[in-house]
């Protein structure tokens, strides 16, 4: 009970601190990324919040999987570090010990990855697909910010505003300039405005400005000056497309006709837990630290195989989706080689004698019969 107890604080804190860790770097790296694509106007500002939630929610399984992975593997090498492993195989605790209490300490976190896998994942990103549908669909006054310019779902129109609406809904000093069949339009006025029309046509109502038309390169220009100018806003209504293979849900997958590429997908989102639970079980073994030796080179290797197990699975759902390999086949591949080097490093740890057993079972060398019977010699004389 003592020990079991132990490992699972042990196992608790280690992944606690580890998923804090990697979570923060997810979440940095999707804001990173999508804040390099507000700045190119490619996402609004205001979308940028829900996009990350959409994005942390699909790359969480990887989180996950690393957090059961190394919190088993960083608990079990403090252990070895600390000579606290010494004491456990001194009671007769023998390494096979340590894998009931590491799949109970995993198993509720696979099936909580094995959720997000098959149900939340392809959830989020359908949603993050229609959320983006419906940014693009928005209209061109929506996109309007102060002091930025913005420019247009079509790329034909590049709005700027310096002041935004005040208290009577009119911006101040209004920049507009559209390019169509080769001529440049630039309309600038003091204030503006928007206006619907009893049909539902929506106009941006420009005040006292002047309208810049020609053609670049040429000295056709005509200059109008105006008190009042109407831009009509053209509706951007996009319906949602067909959905990727990562956005279907499970249960959908089993009913496509693109039979191979479903299964592909499927492929994935069955190994992913699967994955989970044999790399929490290859960490018992690549735990093992010589306490004279450095203190990350197990570290680097698990890194390392995780890496291999990871890319395995891709390129056998690739595979699969390509038809180059059969759905069983591409499923089970990868964790019967992950189950192989699992078994061969149990025997590798189980088949070395460890130092203080060779000490213990070592006896001090009975003295020579010369020796005895030179003794007795000497004290004769």
């Amino acid at each position: 009970m003592i020990f079991r107890r132990t490992l699972q604080r042990e196992f608790t804190h280690a992944a606690g601190a580890v998923f804090i860790v990697l979570f923060m770097v997810l979440i940095t790296i999707v804001l990173i990324r999508l804040l390099g694509q507000a700045a190119g106007g490619r996402v609004p500002a205001d979308a940028v919040l829900a996009l990350i939630g959409f994005g942390s929610l699909v790359d969480l399984p990887i989180v996950l999987t690393l957090t059961v992975f190394l919190g088993v593997l960083l608990s079990l090498s403090r252990g070895y570090r600390d000579s606290e492993m010494v004491v456990w195989f001194s009671a007769g605790m023998p390494l096979t010990a340590w894998i009931a209490p590491v799949m109970r300490f995993a198993f509720p976190l696979v099936l909580v990855i094995g959720g997000v896998t098959m149900f939340l994942g392809p959830w989020a990103n359908q949603k993050s697909a229609e959320y983006r549908v419906q940014l693009e669909s928005r209209d061109d006054t929506q996109r309007i910010a102060p002091g930025v310019f913005r420019e247009s779902s079509g790329a034909r129109r590049v709005f700027f505003v310096e002041i935004g609406a005040g208290g009577d809904g009119k911006v101040s000093n209004v920049f507009v300039s559209e390019e169509k069949d080769g001529r440049l339009t630039v309309v600038v006025a003091s204030q503006g405005s928007l206006h619907t029309d009893a049909e539902g046509n929506r106009y941006v109502v420009l005040e006292r400005g002047r309208r810049y038309d020609g053609r670049p390169g040429t000295p056709e220009y005509r200059v109008m000056i105006f008190d009042r100018y109407q831009l009509r806003i053209e509706s951007n209504q996009q319906s949602v497309g067909p959905s990727k293979m990562r956005a279907k849900p499970t249960l959908e997958l089993l009913r496509t006709p693109i039979r191979a590429r479903a299964l592909g997908e499927l492929t994935f989102r069955v190994s992913t837990p699967l994955a989970a639970l044999f790399l929490a079980l290859l960490a018992i073994p690549l735990s093992f630290v010589n306490p004279r030796a450095g203190r990350t080179s197990n570290l680097l290797l698990a890194i390392f195989i995780y890496l291999i197990y990871n890319n395995a699975i891709l390129v056998c759902q690739s595979w699969v989706s390509q038809e180059r390999m059969p759905f069983s086949l591409g499923l089970l591949l990868p964790h019967l080689l992950a189950f192989a080097l699992l078994a061969l490093l149990f025997y590798c740890r189980l088949a070395v004698t460890p130092i203080w057993r060779r000490r213990a079972n070592k006896t001090p060398p009975e003295p020579s019969a010369s020796v005895e019977s030179a003794e007795p010699e000497r004290g004769e004389s």
